[in-house]
């Protein structure tokens, strides 16, 4: 998913419709008000930025983006007419991972989009230690999750049933496997710890606390 920041109506439709005849999902956006909504609902795995946007401009934006744990990573194109050095520069300098000046090619624009894409499964893939799910960010070195903006005050052991069903995300885990994970011992089938933590963990969460479903009669994942 890319998020293509454009006040243009012209160029943002040619954008996301280039995009997405290149089977690259895309949404656009006129202004930062309702980009910073759709983060909070969902992060994106790439961002094509205009500089020239009104109420919040372009830099701002990146900076922002820079700024917040969640979204420090994701990478940014820069698209803008001013095409000076001076702006090339200090769009890369406050972390943009590529520049492309109007007027563009679409052809160039799709394969820059791809080597952002490329840049985000490499991100991917060298953060064992960080997941993001929807609105919920989760550090493990930090050990911090945060959802939708909010830090979540999670005890230990919650903690670490979250961080293992990140780690086995899409696998259904039985209360024998969490138990044996997390308190590295034989599950005691009267027991209901680990119900009881999946439901604080839940409340904790708040608007994440979806991302854990309950597989009736087996147990847990995070799919």
């Amino acid at each position: 998913m890319i998020y293509v920041l454009e006040d243009e109506a012209s160029i943002r439709k040619l954008i996301v419709y280039t995009l997405e005849n290149a089977q690259i999902e895309a949404v656009g956006f006129e202004s930062a008000k309702p980009f910073w909504s759709a983060l909070r609902e969902r992060l994106p795995d790439a961002v094509l930025l205009d500089i020239m946007l009104p109420e919040e401009d372009g830099f701002e934006v990146l900076k922002k983006l820079r700024a917040a744990s969640a979204t420090a990573k994701i990478p940014v194109m820069i698209l803008s007419a001013k095409g000076t050095e001076f702006d090339k520069v200090m769009g890369l300098d406050l972390g943009a991972d590529d520049y492309l000046p109007k007027p563009f090619g679409l052809m160039e624009l799709t394969a820059r989009a791809r080597s952002l894409l490329r840049r985000a499964d490499a991100n991917t893939a060298s953060r064992s230690d960080e997941f993001t799910v929807g609105g919920l960010y989760v550090s493990v070195p930090r050990r911090q999750a945060i959802a939708y903006g909010e830090p979540a005050a999670l005890t230990y052991k919650e903690f670490e049933i979250l961080i293992y069903l990140l780690k086995n995300r899409g696998i259904v885990l039985t209360r024998e496997q969490i138990m044996s994970g997390v308190w590295g011992m034989d599950y005691d089938g009267e027991s209901r710890t680990v119900d009881v933590h999946i439901r604080t963990l839940r409340q904790k969460l708040g608007r994440c606390e979806d991302i854990i479903e309950t597989v009736r009669g087996v147990g847990y994942r995070i799919s």
